[in-house]
């Protein structure tokens, strides 16, 4: 390829053959690309409904071409034209609104009984920051709002103290970020960003869980935070008891403040939930259809956000109204998702990979290093337990090993998790990790 037009125009034939002909004359053919460093492709639209469409739908395709074309996973980033002319899309911005959705507030935080203590907490924090709740620990299950929170408190702080640093990240983020940093031999730089905060918010701690250096950095973080009276605020898909692979010090840390646990909506606060999305697109919603949704989708705000921006793009498309009928196609794809997905092989090794900081390639190769050798055994032993591959299969995945050699690693694995409490209950987050 002489240059990134030249690709970007072969990733947009790959959509073009994965997508409906309507489709990709809508929300695809018009992308433009803008430029691309090597890891991100950033991509212009014209409007900001079309970059809201992209994001939510066609980024994963478009990652897909990338994929296929260049051999390695692209980050991609939409921009729209539109709102590069009335400035609201500068750095600023991205930094308080998580691409493609709107403010993260608490006003447009629907309150129920579900998520009415955890709430209340989080604007405590928000108003006093360090005085309240510190640190505040949320959890609960994916799509239920704790990142919706861990915003709104940032973007209250932000407003009351502008001169704050208030540092967001994930929590696997933190661990790549370190991987990186000791790498390049950068890790005082890596100290200074995140403990020179005034504020720190972590989403998803439990992805530290299992990782020896990361949790020991993160400690000292912690500590550093704490002791300078900095407020610190967690989110997880559990509380830190459940977190079976994070070191006791740190879990007892986290059980200092506040916990808040964060519950599906019932019926009522989902019909709240889709009304007031709705009425961000100006849709009228009739109660009926968002009843129908509500009964059906139970689990996750992240589906109903979805199910209104299809309904509203249907509506800016060809004028239709919310129906029964169109909700009904709205929420197709939804309830197809919630099948049971297969746990591949590919996220099995990725999650030993992060766990122990060892590369996918050092697991699946001939490489004898002790701790590679066991994070390579690990591997073979939860490929077994949750897929049930033949032992001949796992050892092709493995740089071609024999049915002897996998059939010994299983049995290693598993007599040392009899003794092995700290193991056992690693190989346990792994699983659940690899399930998630």
């Amino acid at each position: 390829m002489e240059s990134f037009e030249q690709c970007f125009d072969a990733v947009i034939d790959y959509c073009r053959d994965n997508v409906a002909e309507a489709t990709y004359n809508l929300f695809i053919k018009g992308i433009e690309p803008s430029s691309f460093d090597g890891a991100t492709a950033s991509l212009t639209v014209s409007s900001n409904f079309q970059k809201q469409i992209v994001e939510t739908r066609y980024v994963p395709l478009i990652k897909e071409g990338f994929l296929q074309l260049l051999g390695f996973d692209v980050n991609v980033e939409i921009i729209s034209r539109e709102s590069l002319a009335s400035g609201a899309e500068s750095p600023m911005a991205k930094d308080f609104i998580p691409s493609g959705e709107y403010s993260y507030t608490f006003n447009n935080f629907i309150v129920g009984p579900n998520n009415r203590f955890a709430h209340a907490a989080a604007q405590a924090v928000a108003a006093n920051p360090s005085a309240s709740y510190n640190p505040l620990f949320i959890w609960g299950a994916s799509g239920l709002g704790k990142t919706h929170l861990l915003y709104a408190i940032k973007n209250d702080i932000m407003r009351a103290h502008p001169d704050y640093n208030i540092i967001y990240v994930d929590g696997e983020i933190f661990a790549n970020a370190l991987i990186k940093a000791i790498q390049n031999g950068s890790t005082s730089d890596f100290h200074e960003k995140y403990r020179s905060g005034d504020v720190l918010l972590v989403d998803d701690i439990q992805f530290i869980g299992g990782k020896e250096s990361t949790q020991e950095e993160f400690f000292h973080t912690f500590n550093t935070l704490y002791k300078s009276n900095k407020q610190i605020v967690l989110t997880s898909d559990r509380p830190p008891k459940e977190i079976k692979s994070l070191d006791e010090r740190l879990r007892t840390r986290f059980e200092w403040g506040l916990i808040a646990d964060v519950q599906s909506p019932d019926l009522e606060t989902r019909i709240a939930i889709l009304q007031r999305k709705a009425n961000i697109y100006g849709m009228d919603l009739p109660d009926d259809v968002a009843e129908y949704i509500a009964n059906r989708l139970k689990d996750n705000i992240r589906q109903l956000e979805g199910t209104i921006k299809k309904l509203n793009a249907y509506r800016m498309i060809n004028g239709a109204k919310p129906t029964l009928m169109l909700a009904q196609e709205a929420i197709k794809d939804i309830m197809q998702d919630q099948r049971p997905v297969p746990i591949t092989v590919e996220k099995i090794i990725g999650e030993v990979s992060r766990t122990y900081n060892i590369s996918d390639s050092d697991i699946r190769s001939n490489k004898r290093d002790s701790d590679i050798a066991n994070a390579r055994q690990i591997a073979m032993y939860v490929i077994r337990e949750v897929t049930g591959l033949p032992l001949e299969d796992i050892g092709e995945k493995f740089s071609n090993r024999n049915h002897a050699t996998v059939t010994h690693s299983i049995k290693k694995v598993a007599k040392q998790m009899e003794t092995d409490s700290r193991l056992r209950e690693t190989i346990e987050d792994i699983i659940k990790n690899s399930k998630s």
